[in-house]
Order: C-alpha cells, then sequence, then structure tokens
C-alpha cells in the first residue's frame, strides 16, 4: 500500500489494518532524495557548525565535532537516548510509532538518505517490532527516549517482538532480513529520534477508539433512559436550537431518535423532572463531543506535520534549527482528550447509580430479591471507583515542566504523560459505560414491558442470548465490554 501524502484517520485505520508491505511513493522517494543531497552540499560548503550535524546536541550544542567522529556522534546518540522504562507499548502502538514517523521523515524536510527510509520501511513491514517502553519522553525536544528505542535495531541493537510476543534480537533480526547494520549519516540520528510520534501514535489511537466509544454512547444513554423512564423533553429539538452547540445537537437527536421510533418520545410521566445526569445528557455528551473533535483536528495536523530539527529547505537553501519538536500543541490537546473522556464515565456513574437506587419501581441494586442478593451494588462501586481514578488522572500533565539538559530545554510540555494517562481513561471509561449498559440492560429486563426502539431491542436480545444468571458480577462486566468494544 503506498502511503498518501496527506493522511486522513481513515487512511490510519486502513493502513495499520492492511497486511501489505508499505511503500513509498515516486514523489515521496524524490523529496527524500533531495533533501538528503541539499544538505550534503550545504554541509560542504559551511562555513559555520550545524546544530546536531557537526555538534553536540543539547546543552553540548557549543561542541564542535570533527568529520571523522560524525557517524560516531549519530550512533552514541541513539544509544545514549535509548532510556526509556516502564510497561512495553503494545504491538500496535509500536507500529503507529513507526508509520507516523516514516510519514514525517517522507516529507523532504529531514535530510535523511534513502537507504534508512528503506530500513524504516522494512522495519514496518517485517512483523517484529522494536521494544518500546512508555516512559521517559518529556515532550521535548521530541519523544527522545521511545523514539530511540523504535530505531535501535537499524544499527543492530536492541530486540524485537512481534504480536505473538516472541522476541528477537536486533543482529540475528538484520541476518534474517540480509541487511547490515545501517551506517548512519550526519543528522539521521537525530532526525530519527526529533519528534512527536510517540505522543502522536498514543493520542491517535485513544481519537480511532474515541470513535467507536461514541457510537456505542447514545445507545447506552438510550437504554438507560427507558430503563428510569426520563422524560422525552430534554431531548426535543427546541432547547437545543437555542444553544446550538453540534455536540449537543448531535447527542440531544440521537437520542430524541431511538425514543420516536419507540413512541416513548411523547410519554407522559408522573415526574416532573429528572436529575442532571439524564437531564443533561445532550449537555454533558455533547460537550465531550465538541472536544474530541477539536483534538482530532490538532492530532490530524500534527500527523502531516514534520517534527525533527533542524529542518532542511532544499528550494530556499535554508538549513534552520527551530523547535517543532516541542510537544505543547499536543500536550494540551491529550489533556483535553482526557477530560472529555473522563466526564463522560462521571456522567456515566451517575446513571448507574440511579438505576440501582429504588427508585421509578426499580427494585433495590435491580436485585431479585434485596438482601438477600446484592444485584448491581458491588458493580456500581467499580465504576465509582474508576471515575475517581479518571479524575486523579486529569490532572493536567501539559502545566508542568522540568528543565533539562543544563537549562538548554528550560521548557517542556510533558505530553507523553499526558498521552499515557489518556489511555488509562480511556479503558476506565469503556469499563465504567459497561457497567451502565450492563445495568440499564438488567433494568429492562425487570420492567418487562418497556418498548424499544427496533435497534435497541435487536441489541439487546443478542446480549441477553448469553446466560448471565450464575456468573460472578466480574464475567458480566467483562463480557459487557467486550460486548460494546469488541
Amino acid at each position: 500500500m503506498i502511503l498518501p501524502e496527506h493522511l486522513t484517520f481513515e487512511d490510519l485505520n486502513n493502513l495499520l489494518a492492511d497486511e501489505n508491505p508499505l511503500e513509498l511513493s515516486s514523489a515521496a522517494w524524490d523529496k527524500v532524495t533531495r533533501s538528503f543531497r541539499f544538505l550534503e552540499a550545504y554541509m560542504a560548503r559551511a562555513e559555520r557548525p550545524v546544530y546536531g550535524v557537526n555538534t553536540g546536541f543539547g546543552s553540548l550544542c557549543e561542541v564542535q565535532i570533527s568529520s571523522e567522529n560524525l557517524e560516531e556522534l549519530q550512533r552514541n546518540l541513539l544509544i545514549t537516548h535509548a532510556a526509556g522504562t516502564g510497561a512495553l507499548l503494545p504491538y500496535k502502538l509500536v507500529r503507529m510509532m513507526l508509520l507516523l514517523k516514516i510519514q514525517s521523515l517522507s516529507k523532504g524536510h529531514s535530510a535523511v538518505s534513502p537507504e534508512l527510509m528503506q530500513g524504516l520501511l522494512c522495519l514496518y513491514n517485517n512483523g517484529f517490532l522494536p521494544l518500546v517502553h512508555e516512559q521517559g519522553s518529556l515532550g521535548a525536544s521530541g519523544d527522545l527516549a521511545p523514539l530511540s528505542e523504535l530505531v535501535l535495531p537499524l544499527i543492530g541493537l536492541g530486540t524485537l517482538a512481534n504480536e505473538q510476543g516472541t522476541r528477537i534480537a536486533a543482529g540475528q533480526w538484520l541476518k534474517e532480513q540480509g541487511m547490515e547494520p545501517h551506517r548512519l549519516h550526519p543528522k539521521e540520528a537525530l532526525a530519527l529520534i526529533n519528534g512527536t510520534q510517540f505522543m502522536q501514535a498514543l493520542g491517535v489511537f485513544q481519537l480511532l477508539e474515541a470513535e467507536a466509544l461514541l457510537k456505542q454512547l447514545p445507545r447506552i444513554a438510550a437504554l438507560s433512559v427507558e430503563a428510569f423512564m426520563a422524560r422525552p423533553e430534554p431531548f426535543m429539538p427546541h432547547p437545543h436550537a437555542i444553544r446550538p452547540h453540534p455536540g449537543q445537537i448531535k447527542a440531544a437527536a440521537e437520542i430524541y431518535h431511538y425514543m420516536q421510533e419507540a413512541g416513548t418520545a411523547s410519554r407522559q410521566t408522573p415526574y416532573v423532572q429528572d436529575p442532571y445526569s439524564f437531564r443533561c445528557i445532550p449537555q454533558v455528551h455533547g460537550a465531550s463531543i465538541d472536544a474530541i473533535s477539536h483534538v482530532r483536528e490538532v492530532f490530524l495536523r500534527e500527523v502531516n506535520s514534520v517534527t525533527d530539527n533542524p529542518n532542511v529547505f532544499p528550494d530556499e537553501g535554508l538549513v534552520l534549527s527551530a523547535g517543532n519538536f516541542h510537544g505543547q500543541p499536543l500536550a494540551l490537546a491529550a489533556d483535553y482528550l482526557a477530560m472529555a473522556m473522563a466526564e463522560l464515565a462521571s456522567i456515566s456513574e451517575r446513571r448507574t447509580y440511579l438505576l440501582i437506587s429504588g427508585q421509578r419501581g426499580l427494585p433495590p441494586f435491580l436485585a431479585d430479591d434485596p438482601g438477600l442478593d446484592s444485584g448491581y451494588m458491588i458493580a456500581q462501586y467499580t465504576a465509582a471507583a474508576l471515575v475517581s481514578q479518571n479524575k486523579q488522572y486529569c490532572t493536567p500533565a501539559s502545566v508542568d515542566s522540568i528543565v533539562s539538559s543544563n537549562g538548554q530545554e528550560d521548557h517542556v510540555s510533558m505530553g507523553a504523560n499526558a498521552a499515557v494517562k489518556g489511555m488509562k481513561v480511556l479503558e476506565n471509561t469503556k469499563t465504567v459505560l459497561a457497567v451502565e449498559f450492563a445495568s440499564a440492560s438488567r433494568a429492562l429486563h425487570l420492567r418487562n414491558n418497556a418498548i424499544l426502539a427496533p435497534e435497541l431491542s435487536r441489541w439487546i436480545q443478542e446480549w441477553t442470548q448469553v446466560n448471565h444468571r450464575e456468573m460472578p458480577m466480574n464475567l458480566i462486566m467483562e463480557q459487557a465490554r467486550n460486548f460494546l468494544f469488541p
């Protein structure tokens, strides 16, 4: 499959699902070759040192390196910067990191050799990927530690693993590919490890998962609305026309559609108003929908950007050292994404709480025999624990900065930490929504005369085909999560 010049989220989904080898277009190869040749010619006539090409790195940028040591300079950069720790990233996230790094370097502003690009493509296409840790990046200057680990095998170092977990030493992997360790040209190691591809990969994954979550969200909420016998007025279009946030309008319309199909859009209930977790679904869900939409725009721009340093501009004859590696745009967006997801979990848990609270004709804890049977009591505890943990994870990382590199890197984004904790919020939110779904399904079962939209009715029937009667609650929750987010 040819790597598109400009990636969309649909492209990313398709590329990661495609088992055919990834290739560059002829136009991309031309850009890569031209930028590499340009830097060679530029350095041959340069009268002053060029950062990262013939100087040290970070606060050592004033140290000039002799021409005979330039390859060793780049090799040492990868070795010393591969300082990650903590849990290993899943295979699919490492693959996404590599895809995004190839995309950035293919733009022709990084001066890497065609041979290095061939090595990266081989790494992407061969079924074994480097082991990359999730901790160690400050989010400026780029994701140095994880990106160093990502490319170590190209110089014969490090370890790779396939999707099943089988490991292989980098030297052996190179032999099996018929490759020699790559001899790094000036700037190549810096081009490889400067950049935001760790943050990008985690954020893109969260956004792709958020799409699936947002498809299930209105169906889960609609089940709860019907199970709690909530009033229809909050979902009618009129209130949202006079406060026209796009997400709010969308969230209201989705649930009102299900109520219209079920014939409950004109339902009269003895309850004057519903608690906010039901009445304000459009406003709360809608705000998160709009936030996620904004974050998608930020990440899509970044995916199609060049984020290493320095950058070469062959048409203008320039080599410029700037700061595109700084992750602040992604750090703020990742924090925002985590908060948006956490709020969906927060309001979901409140709906679960009301469903098990013994109100509106439903038994306490949705139990067959309250007292003898605790029903969904502890499932709600679990949801509450995860919502509380989400709040802790939503302390923003992007407002923090710790001076590094002897003061040269005196402001960093902490975007990698924002992205890592965002992954945890996403996983917690899926589980909290699964608890709501299971609780609403149980409540509707107890209201055996409940009328649902045909789509929701078929959905519930598919779920209730599984016999949950004697199943421990943790298995019910696990099955609900797998049912919603396979």
